[in-house]
């Protein structure tokens, strides 16, 4: 019984210590440069968009561009200036998504809680079961829900 369970405790070990080893996959340089390309490639296709509205739009867009020219650096640092506050609210109002250690530790508490006789005897003495179970159903209608839409029909696949 010794001997396996030291080959069991090993293998964990290997095992977390793979799990903690950092594989990279490209250097920041490639990754800069990449970015770089795909900022290039994106003003381009602006560019193009812009103009094409230019050839569309006619004169009348160029009087309103020339409007605009006097203030489109104003109006283009106002933007930016609240994408960044817009940001910092995210942050500080705590909308980004959870993490997953948040999420392992959701997880964790619920399974204790359910583990303890005691909260489930507590549950159904003060009723709280039928607000769990309403719970339960939505979060299944929801994801049936998900499913029909991403199957793009009620019941079953359309195949062709």
């Amino acid at each position: 019984m010794r001997p396996a369970s030291s080959a069991v405790l090993r293998s964990l070990r290997q095992r977390s210590q793979l799990a903690q080893r950092r594989f990279a996959s490209s250097n920041t340089e490639q990754a800069q440069k990449r970015v770089q390309e795909t900022l290039a490639s994106a003003q381009k296709q602006a560019l193009r968009a812009w103009d094409t509205a230019k050839k569309y739009a006619g004169p009348l867009s160029e009087r309103i561009g020339a409007q605009f020219g006097a203030v489109r650096e104003s109006v283009t640092y106002n933007f930016a200036v609240a994408k960044e506050v817009l940001k910092h609210i995210y942050v500080a109002e705590r909308l980004q998504p959870p993490s997953v250690a948040e999420i392992k530790s959701a997880y964790s508490t619920l399974a204790q809680r359910l583990s303890s006789p005691a909260v489930l005897r507590d549950l159904f003495r003060t009723g709280e079961y039928v607000r769990v179970m309403i719970y339960g159903v939505e979060a299944y209608g929801i994801f049936k829900i998900g499913e029909i839409i991403g199957r793009r029909s009620l019941v079953g696949y359309n195949i062709q």
